[in-house]
Formats: structure tokens, sequence, C-alpha cells
């Protein structure tokens, strides 16, 4: 892990908190409620100063977090209790409630223009199909190329995201697969349903991309199958498969070549990670597998209003998308189709998605500059998410006392609310605890 990645963390962190408390801010501000201090980041100050309406601001020298100060403190630290009708606890319950709303909206709307940014800049991916290829099983379908897909087995879907959970993830590639689309010429809605023809094939255990247009005239893995060499693969996502037993993957006969092996037999595999060249005994087996799906995404660029207006639309979907694949990963989890190690994740975790983004060596810096802002548009988008739970510190505590408020129609006692950030505080120890250890074991069983 490089110094550039921890840099690029506490950057990237710390810019995400502070556009929540800025949300938190100005939002008080247009409803006209007393705020006494904004810092951005924290530690020390650099940068002080007082605006018109006596707000101190201040930029202090860790980039990591920010606040917003609603209330007088005393010498010891302690909020001054006033009448003072423009403090934000003398306020009406809805208002307190928007100015809690604002920090979470504000991420989740930083996590829109982030997407937005990158689909005008780099282009998107929509949910347009694509001509299938033929010998795949939409090939043989009744369909328009250009119609979108709605649903995927009956799952709505919102962005190629959706499409990649229901379509890759929820369902096996050896079942049918039945696509809901609606039609680019008359608006109708109809379905198709893939079907698998069923074939067994010796494995290496990877998806890879086979054009070999790349530096090291190799397969680059897309992804590695957890039952590669037993159970214990050898192979991870992003690597370059060089040769099997030192036959070189673009040869015209690979193929033929790697059916002349027998299930069981050892192969040696060369591969590249990041810019190290590494060899490593593989056992193949047999498996069963289905012919390719044929369902390709059509991807635009922006070079016109309505695509412009199309990119915004997908950017204003996301959050639709991490709601619904979040909500879906985590019912996968209760009917143990999902490890419950792999929902949260914590500092670690986070640093080490940006370590392996900023840390890998076949990457352009063009490349990871958009990978950085991809993640941090999902971060952005799940930190809204995560203010939004019961917890001492995060916003949801304080919504949910002031929706409790607003149906009594009165203050909880002292010993309630008490009471609720007690079991916040509790929750909050075993989430920090929790996603701890989930980032320790992806790290160790490398999932």
């Amino acid at each position: 892990m490089s110094v550039w990645t921890i840099i690029v963390v506490i950057l990237m962190l710390g810019l995400l908190v502070t556009i929540h408390e800025l949300g938190h801010y100005w939002t008080a501000t247009l409803l006209k409620i007393k705020a006494f201090e904004v810092s951005i980041f924290v530690g020390p100050k650099l940068i002080k100063w007082k605006n018109k309406k006596g707000v101190d601001f201040s930029i202090r020298c860790i980039p990591f977090g920010a606040y917003v100060m609603f209330s007088e403190l005393d010498d010891n630290g302690n909020p001054v209790e006033s009448d003072d009708p423009q403090l934000l606890v003398n306020q009406p319950r809805f208002k307190r409630l928007l100015v809690s709303l604002a920090g979470p909206f504000m991420n989740i709307l930083l996590g829109i223009l982030i997407f937005a940014g990158l689909n005008c800049a780099i282009g998107f991916s929509s949910l347009d199909i694509a001509k299938a290829p033929e010998n795949s099983q939409l090939y043989e379908q009744q369909y328009t190329p250009g119609d979108t897909i709605m649903e995927v087995n009956g799952h709505k879907v919102f962005t190629q995201l959706d499409y990649y959970y229901e379509g890759e993830i929820a369902s096996s590639q050896l079942e049918p697969l039945t696509l809901t689309l609606k039609s680019k010429e008359n608006g109708n809605i109809y379905n198709v349903t893939l079907t698998p023809e069923i074939g067994q094939r010796p494995m290496i255990g990877i998806t890879a991309v086979t054009d070999c247009n790349n530096k090291y005239n190799s397969w680059e893995i897309v992804s590695v199958d957890k039952n590669q060499n037993g159970g214990q693969p050898v192979l991870k996502e992003g690597d370059y498969l060089v040769s099997v037993d030192g036959k070189n993957t673009c040869d015209e006969d690979f193929n033929e070549f790697l059916a002349t092996r027998n299930e069981g037999d050892t192969m040696k595999l060369k591969y590249i990670r990041n810019g190290e060249t590494f060899e490593a005994d593989c056992i193949k087996t047999m498996i069963t597998y289905a012919n390719p799906r044929g369902v390709y995404l059509v991807g635009y660029q922006v070079n016109s209003v309505d695509k412009f207006f199309r990119a915004l639309g997908y950017a204003a979907k996301m959050p639709l998308t991490v709601t619904n694949v979040s909500v879906k990963s985590i019912r996968d989890v209760f009917v143990g189709k999902e490890k419950v190690y792999n929902m949260v994740s914590g500092p670690v975790g986070v640093t080490t998605a940006v370590s392996d983004v900023v840390d890998d060596v076949d990457d352009s810096v063009e490349d990871k500059i958009i990978s950085v802002f991809m993640l941090s548009g999902y971060i952005s988008i799940g930190l809204a998410f995560t203010n939004l739970l019961p917890i001492p510190g995060l916003d949801g505590v304080q919504i949910i006392l002031i929706i409790a408020e607003m149906i009594i129609g009165r203050h909880l006692s002292k010993k309630t609310e008490n009471i609720i950030n007690a079991v916040g505080f509790v929750l909050l120890i075993a989430l920090v605890l929790f996603a701890l250890a989930s980032d320790v074991i992806r790290i160790f069983v490398g999932g």
C-alpha cells in the first residue's frame, strides 16, 4: 500500500464528509437558523475567518471529517441553554428534520453529480441491448437491437449495475433468464427467455478478455471461478494470463491445445500481476457450462442534447441502484447466498479498494483518476444511507427522535433519549468491530 493510497483515501473521505456537513449548514442558513462554527476538516486551525453573520469558519490541518456547531459552548464544552428562537434546538420540528436530512441529501446529490460528470466525460452504458453474436442465447430470440431492458426475471432494473447483479450474480448461468424489454419503435413491452445449451469443457476457471490488445499480449482476467484449482484459486481479477504449460494464450490454436489436457492434470500457469511475472501450478477439472447469453449493453458518448439528458438520467438512478443492490445483497446473506463479511466495509476496506486502483501499475493515470471518482460516487451515496442509521453521532438518531416527537406531540423524556442513545452506542461499537473484522477476513480469504 503506497503513500499515495493513504493520501487519496484521506482527501476523498474528508471532502465527502465536508460536503455532508455543509449541507447541514446551507439548509440551516436558508431556514434562518443560527450556526456558531463551521469547521472544514479537524485538528489545529490553519485558516480562520468570520462571515457577515458572525459564523466562525476554519480550515484545519487534518483533512478527515468536518462539523457544524449549532450551539454555543461554555468553558467546559457543554451546550449553553438559551431561549434564543434562532437556535436549532428551539426551531419547529419540521425545520430540525430538514436540517438533519440535508447532510445525507447532499451526499446523494454529490454522488449523482459525480456519476453525471463521468457519464458526460467518458460516456455511459445504457440498458439498450446490442446485436447478439451468433450461437448465443439471445441470437435465437425475436428481439430488436436497441430495445431497452426493463426487468430481469421479473425484477426491475435501473442501471447497468442492476442488470449485472440480476443477470450475472443472482441467477445461474445454467438456468433460463427472462428479460422484459421495451420496444424502441412503439414502446410495447415484451418478454424473451434465454435458454442455455449445456455442455462440458476443461476448466482454467476464468473469464477473460481474449483479444490480446494489451502490452502483455495475453488474456486479461475479468473474474475467477471460486472452484479453480480445487477451490484454491491461483489467479485473481486483474491478472494477465500469459501461457499454460508454455503455450501462449494468444496463439490461434490455444483452445485446442487446452482441450488435450485431461481432467486432474496439473497445468503450469504463467501470469502477470501488478507488473510482476509469476508461475504456479493449477489442477485442471471439467466444468458444466452454458453457451453465452449474448446480452451486451450499448454504450453512448454524450454528443447531443438527447444523450446529455440520458446521461443525467442514468446518474440520477444510481442511488436507486445502490439501494436496490444493497438490500438484495443483505437478503442474500440471510438466505446463505453471500458471506456476511462481504456486506460491510470499514476504513481498511475502503483503503484496500483505493489501493487496488491507485497502485495498479497496468492502469494509466487517466484510468486511475476515473476509477477514484467512480469509487467516490459509490461511497458518497453509501455514506448517505449509513448516516440514516439510528446511531449516536449520525443523523439517523436525530431523525428518529424528531419523528418520535412529531408522533407523540411533545419532547421525549431525557430518560428515553438516554436509552435510545445507549442502544445506538452499542450498535455503533458492534458495527465498527464488525466492519473491521470483515475487512480483515476479506484480506485473508481474498474475497
